[in-house]
């Protein structure tokens, strides 16, 4: 049997399917299927074709792909219109097999692959089909160079996009109106604003949408006067040309002018606001907090019928939380609760229930969003962690572990950040093992942040292995992060080596390396190369000192006993010595029995903070131990006085993921009876070993029985033998404690060390003290 020509009767049908697609009328399309068939015109490709086309744009894809599978011929076309379907509809993988399968392929095929690449945004792969197009020597077509000129903007593939620049002028598309407006889009985004430039000046017609790319251009590169003589220039604008005005503004700071353009566009155009129109003008609201002009807007879109959800509601939400209106903010989320929420709205909420130390509305809200992405989870977190609520950021963690996405480096960095508060080396190593399998581990922050974890975890050899790994790269923060870490170890040598390292190979230090450095400096008593490291900060590197620069230097000269160079150095600094500066000043004298200076640091510390328990206790202690009674008593009297309350001392550690507490003389743990027992006959063993506990340091009139008591039940002894209790030999136990370790404990732990073969280490309030065989890291300098 022949196959019938086209006839009459099938431009009829032809045109009546084409009818039915612009009424999108599917009953009638199906009854001209059925006629068709029944006229015995289905062998035919031009019917078949029309019928194919009339599903595909329908959305009816079963029926147009049964119809395609069932044709007895196929030509180009037909192949084209079902590669069409799935490619613009993101069924990607379905169209590349639809592709492999053409017995042949036209400029067409190859356009819609390209195109169907770029809507899921995989611009690599589109590129890559344009190269294999040429190889096969298919000549593309005007079409296809916007497109792949499109693919390479978004790719920002220059150095390809400069070769299609060449293809497109020999195939005599340089000229053509749409290709120049692509490459200029292609130059611009790809950051070659000269070559953009130039091709917009030899660009002989221009249309709205090339002054439109070139006002984009002016704005990105933050050439705000360039881009408003653009837009003056212009006959005619259309709302792009607005939108790239007002979003200019608002992202480059300048809110209010953005708000003025928006002004001027309904005084002087017909145009009406879109929602990117909207969502700009909202945000500029939003950084200047102005609710009024917020409101007015807000009732601008209800007077325009505009859908208050989506992207134009995220708006609205971000200025209302922004603005103290969060309670109005939160009856817009649940109002639009289906629609989704961004990370720009629920991080603005968030930050609006934060600012009133309120955290838990804005988890009713993430627990009640459907499709929360891994930048939803990690606002939440980071959420947590602000609000110091690190427990709770570990929580969430582990919540997003099990059913969320897979966390991202910014997760991992701020999750880090939470376990390196609580200094839990088993979060670290959790949140570590979580880095490897997602590969993240070679990212900046990450690398970063488990430094700080295991070094404040108190295990400065897996901190030194992460460095290890990241240190190729010159980044200021991976280097200060290290020499920090060694510095509150009290590896002041190794610190001031990776300093020196650091400068040698051109990485430039920033305040907070200084700081880091002079730390390191003042921990192990080397005052000239402190002075040498601050007069290289201010004169060779240009940084000017801040608070933290200037307790580093008196720290330095406290710590070696120059208590004069410490007062003269805080008499000659070109701002008021704050708390930190006093109070290191304090400390040094209490080392150094400087009583006349203490009293000094005390009076001005207290004018500063009268509540500070640290004050009262040091002078307090000092008077006590120069057999001042009277004035010790005559303090103790006046913090009970005025309600000032002594921190008092505790110890932790962690075993198999619980945390233990202690306090001085602590009766209330479930071992205490085998803690005791312990305790007593470790003092006992260690005392024959040489050790002769401090009791000058108990500035009570006591026994000396009852002096050794209260020292051998101190918190971070007690912390210690239960440790010993629940651990295997041989291990490191890591003790973490709030204040100082006083004398006493310091050398009795250096005894313990030796006396059990292990190493100790304990993080204080200022260092880590590594207790290893009787010898301590910080070599009796702390």
């Amino acid at each position: 049997m022949g196959v019938p020509s086209p006839s009459p009767i099938s431009d009829l049908y032809a045109n009546v399917l084409q009818t039915s697609i612009k009424s999108q009328d599917l009953l009638a399309g199906k009854y001209i299927h059925a006629k068709i068939i029944k006229s015995g015109l289905h062998l035919g490709v031009f019917l078949m074709n029309s019928l194919t086309n009339f599903y595909v744009k329908t959305e009816r894809f079963v029926d147009a792909r049964q119809v395609f599978d069932e044709m007895p011929v196929k030509n180009v076309f037909s192949w084209n219109t079902v590669l069409s379907m799935y490619a613009k509809h993101g069924m990607i993988e379905t169209a590349h097999r639809v592709f492999s399968d053409m017995p042949e392929r036209d400029p067409v095929s190859w356009t819609t692959m390209i195109l169907g690449f770029n809507r899921i945004c995989q611009f690599g792969k589109a590129i890559q089909l344009f190269s294999s197009m040429i190889t096969h020597r298919m000549a593309p077509t005007q079409y296809t160079i916007t497109n792949v000129l499109a693919s390479c903007a978004a790719h920002e593939a220059l150095s390809i996009g400069r070769k299609i620049h060449s293809l497109a002028v020999k195939l005599g598309f340089g000229g053509c109106v749409p290709v120049a407006n692509s490459l200029l889009n292609m130059y611009a985004k790809s950051g070659d604003v000269s070559t953009a430039n130039i091709v917009f000046g030899r660009m002989k017609l221009k249309n709205k949408s090339t002054c439109n790319v070139m006002i984009s251009l002016h704005m990105n590169l933050g050439q705000i006067d360039l881009a408003l003589a653009q837009f003056e220039k212009m006959e005619e604008r259309d709302i792009v040309s607005w939108n790239s005005m007002i979003t200019g503004y608002n992202q480059h700071g300048h809110d209010f002018e953005a708000l003025n353009m928006l002004s001027r566009m309904l005084r002087e155009s017909s145009l009406q606001p879109d929602k990117f129109t909207l969502g700009s003008a909202l945000s500029a609201c939003s950084n200047l907090e102005s609710l009024n002009h917020g409101k007015e807007i807000h009732t601008y879109l209800i007077k325009a019928g505009f859908n208050t959800s989506g992207a134009v509601g995220n708006a609205l939400i971000a200025m209302y939380s922004k603005s103290g209106q969060v309670g109005v903010a939160r009856t817009i989320v649940e109002k639009n609760k289906s629609t989704g929420l961004n990370v720009i709205a629920f991080t603005a909420i968030l930050d609006g229930y934060l600012k009133l130390g309120d955290v838990t509305p804005a988890r009713e809200i993430f627990n009640s969003l459907m499709d929360r992405d891994v930048v939803l989870w990690t606002a939440m977190i980071v959420g947590y962690v602000q609000n110091g609520l690190s427990n709770d950021a570990v929580e969430i963690f582990r919540a997003m572990i099990n059913e969320g996405p897979r966390p991202n480096s910014y997760t991992l960095a701020a999750i880090l950040s939470a376990s390196s508060s609580l200094a839990s080396l088993n979060h670290g190593k959790e949140i570590h093992a979580s880095a490897i399998r997602t590969g993240e581990v070679y990212s900046v922050s990450v690398g970063n942040g488990l430094i700080n974890v295991y070094a404040k975890a108190g295990n400065i050899d897996s901190a030194r292995r992460v460095f290890v790994s990241v240190c190729y790269r010159t980044d200021t923060v991976s280097w200060t992060s290290m020499i920090a870490a060694l510095a509150q170890h009290g590896l002041g040598e190794d610190a001031i080596e990776l300093f020196d390292k650091m400068l040698a190979i051109g990485i430039k230090p920033d305040h907070i390396t200084y700081v880091s450095v002079l730390s390191a400096c003042a921990n192990i008593g080397l005052v000239e190369r402190g002075q040498k490291y601050y007069g290289m900060m201010v004169n060779v590197h240009r940084i000017e000192p801040i608070p933290s620069h200037y307790v580093c230097m008196i720290d330095l000269f406290g710590r070696a006993g120059l208590l004069e160079e410490a007062r003269k150095f805080i008499e000659d600094m070109p701002v008021d010595p704050d708390i930190a500066a006093w109070a290191s000043l304090l400390l040094s004298c209490k080392v150094y029995k400087n009583l006349e200076l203490a009293e000094l640091a005390a009076e001005r510390l207290l004018a500063l903070d009268p509540g500070n328990s640290g004050a009262y206790s040091t002078l307090a202690n000092m008077y006590s131990a120069c057999g001042r009674w009277e004035k010790a008593a005559r303090i103790r009297k006046t913090m009970k006085e005025r309600g000032v309350k002594k921190e008092q001392g505790s110890s932790w550690v962690q075993i198999k993921g619980t945390v233990h507490v202690f306090g001085a003389n602590d009766s209330l743990h479930p071992q205490k009876d085998e803690i005791y027992k312990l305790i007593a006959k470790i003092w006992r063993e260690i005392k024959e070993m040489g050790f002769i506990p401090d009791t000058d340091t108990v500035l009570h009139d006591l026994e000396e029985e009852v002096k050794e008591q209260i020292l051998r039940h101190h918190s971070e002894k007690l912390a210690i033998t239960f440790g010993l209790l629940n651990t295997p030999k041989g291990t490191t136990l890591r003790i973490m404690k709030n204040l100082r370790v006083c004398n006493d404990c310091h050398l009795a732990i250096k005894y313990i060390s030796k006396l059990v073969g292990r190493e100790i280490i304990v993080r204080d309030s200022t260092r880590f003290h590594h207790f290893r065989d009787g010898l301590c890291s910080c070599r009796e300098f702390w």
